[in-house]
C-alpha cells in the first residue's frame, strides 16, 4: 500500500503551536483543503506521535506549508526528542502559532474536530486567518523522495 500511494504527490506541512513550556511542531504529509465555506482544512498526525497531543490541549495551530529549500525543516521537525526550534526562524502568526520563516504558504487554526483514521487521527481545523508568498515554489513528496515543481506560471 505504502509504495503504491507513494505514486499520489503531496506537500510537506510542518504543524505548529505555541505550547506552555515553549513552541511545538511536527511534519505532516497528510494535508489537505476541506471546505471553503466554513473555511476548513484537514490533515493525519499518527497515533504515535508525541507532539499532537499537546498541540491539542492547545487548541490552535499554524500549518507552515513548506518551501521548495525546506528539506531540512521537514526531516527535522519529523524528528523526536530534539529541540525541533533550535535554529528555526520564526514568528507568532495571529493566533499565536509559530510561523515559520520563509514557508510559501501558512493557516492559522482552531480545532475543530478529530476523527478516527485508523493509525492515524483525521484532524479537521476551523481556519481563523491564512496566508502565502506567491514567490515561494513549494517542497513536494513523492515516491519516497522530496521534490520541486515547475516554475510558477507568469501573471499577463
Amino acid at each position: 500500500m505504502r509504495e503504491v500511494l507513494g505514486h499520489f504527490v503531496s506537500g510537506i506541512v510542518v504543524i505548529t503551536a505555541a505550547g506552555p513550556d515553549g513552541p511545538l511542531g511536527f511534519t505532516c504529509q497528510s494535508f489537505s483543503s476541506l471546505s471553503l465555506e466554513p473555511p476548513l482544512v484537514s490533515f493525519a498526525p499518527a497515533r504515535s506521535s508525541s507532539t499532537w497531543p499537546r498541540i491539542r490541549e492547545v487548541g490552535t495551530f499554524c500549518v507552515n506549508v513548506l518551501a521548495s529549500d525546506h528539506q531540512e525543516l521537514s526531516i527535522g521537525f519529523a524528528r523526536s526528542g530534539t529541540d525541533k526550534f533550535a535554529g528555526v526562524p520564526w514568528r507568532p502568526g495571529p493566533a499565536g502559532a509559530p510561523r515559520l520563516e520563509g514557508v510559501s504558504a501558512w493557516i492559522d487554526c482552531a480545532l475543530r474536530d478529530e476523527f478516527d483514521g485508523g493509525d492515524h487521527t483525521i484532524v479537521v481545523g476551523h481556519v481563523l486567518d491564512l496566508g502565502a508568498d506567491p514567490d515561494r515554489l513549494p517542497l513536494l513528496y513523492y515516491r519516497g523522495r522530496y521534490g520541486v515543481t515547475a516554475e510558477p506560471p507568469t501573471v499577463e
